[in-house]
C-alpha cells in the first residue's frame, strides 16, 4: 500500500501575526571615538526625534536585505553585497526585540543588527528620514526614539566584548594599518587608554592574528611605523584570538557609555 504524503502543518489560529521591522546599528571611529549613526525621524510616530535607521521588511525581502535597503533609503550610504561576516565591512544579526511595549502603533517584532567598518563616508538623508548624521556613542547619542537606546546599547556592548576575543576591531582599520592606528580602535570602542608598549605586544605576539607587510606607514608625526594586515586566512568573526586581548576592568575617565 503506498504511502500518501504528509500534508504540511498549518499555522495555528493562536500563532500571533504582527510586522516586522529591522534596526541598524551601525558604528565606526571617527575623529578618534566611537560613533553610531542616527536619523530624525520625518514621520510619527516620535517625529523629529532621533532614532536608528531601519524600518518594515518588506514582502519576499530577506531581513538582512531590508537592512540594508533601509540603510541606502535613510542614510544614502550602501552596504556592500556579501559584508556578512567579511572585512572591511563587517554585519551580523544582533538580537530581536519585542513585539510588546516598543512602538506606540502596536506589537512590532524588531531584528536589529550591527554594521562596523573603516569608513562610511557622511550621511544625506532621505526616505522617511529628515536628517543623518554621525554621533559620538554617550550623551550625545542618547534619548532616541522607541527602544532605540537600548538597542544601540546593545550594539556597544557586542563590538566591545567581540574585540576581545576576535581580530573584528580590524574591521575599523584600512586594509593595512599600524599598531597605534589598531590600538586606536581599541582606545575608542572600550573607552580607555590603553599602554602604547604592552598594547604592541600583545597585538603582534597573539598568534593568527597580525601579519607584517614589510612596508612603511602612517601620517603621524615621527618616523614611519611598520604597517601590518590580518594574518591569512583570518576570518574576522570566526577566528578565536588565544590569548584574548582583554579590555581593563573598568573604563578610564570620560569613557563614553552605551
Amino acid at each position: 500500500m503506498a504511502r500518501t504524503a504528509p500534508v504540511p502543518s498549518a499555522v495555528p489560529d493562536s500563532a500571533g501575526a504582527f510586522p516586522v521591522t529591522v534596526d541598524v546599528v551601525a558604528l565606526t571611529v571617527r575623529d578618534g571615538a566611537l560613533q553610531a549613526l542616527v536619523v530624525d525621524r520625518l514621520l510619527e510616530p516620535y517625529r523629529g526625534r532621533a532614532a536608528l535607521p531601519g524600518g518594515f521588511v518588506l514582502p519576499d525581502e530577506t531581513l538582512e536585505q531590508a537592512a540594508g535597503r533601509e540603510l541606502e533609503e535613510e542614510t544614502r550610504l550602501t552596504v556592500p553585497a556579501g559584508a556578512t561576516g567579511t572585512g572591511p565591512w563587517h554585519l551580523e544579526q544582533l538580537r530581536t526585540y519585542g513585539p510588546l511595549g516598543r512602538d506606540p502603533r502596536g506589537p512590532v517584532l524588531s531584528v536589529a543588527y550591527l554594521l562596523l567598518a573603516p569608513a562610511f563616508g557622511l550621511p544625506a538623508a532621505g526616505g522617511d528620514a529628515a536628517e543623518a548624521r554621525w554621533v559620538p556613542v554617550g550623551e550625545r547619542s542618547a534619548g532616541l526614539a522607541f527602544d532605540h537606546d537600548g538597542i544601540l546599547a546593545d550594539g556597544v556592548e557586542r563590538a566591545r566584548a567581540k574585540i576581545e576575543y576576535s581580530p573584528l576591531a580590524a574591521a575599523f582599520c584600512p586594509p593595512e594599518f599600524t599598531v597605534a592606528e589598531l590600538r586606536g580602535v581599541y582606545e575608542a570602542v572600550w573607552g580607555t587608554q590603553l599602554d602604547a608598549r604592552n598594547f604592541h605586544r600583545k597585538a603582534t605576539g597573539t598568534p593568527g592574528f597580525l601579519e607584517p607587510t614589510g612596508r612603511l606607514g602612517g601620517g603621524g608625526p615621527g618616523r614611519p611605523a611598520e604597517l601590518f594586515r590580518l594574518a591569512p586566512g583570518v576570518d574576522p568573526t570566526a577566528t578565536v584570538l588565544h590569548p584574548p586581548l582583554l579590555r581593563p576592568v573598568s573604563p578610564g575617565p570620560g569613557a563614553p557609555s552605551a
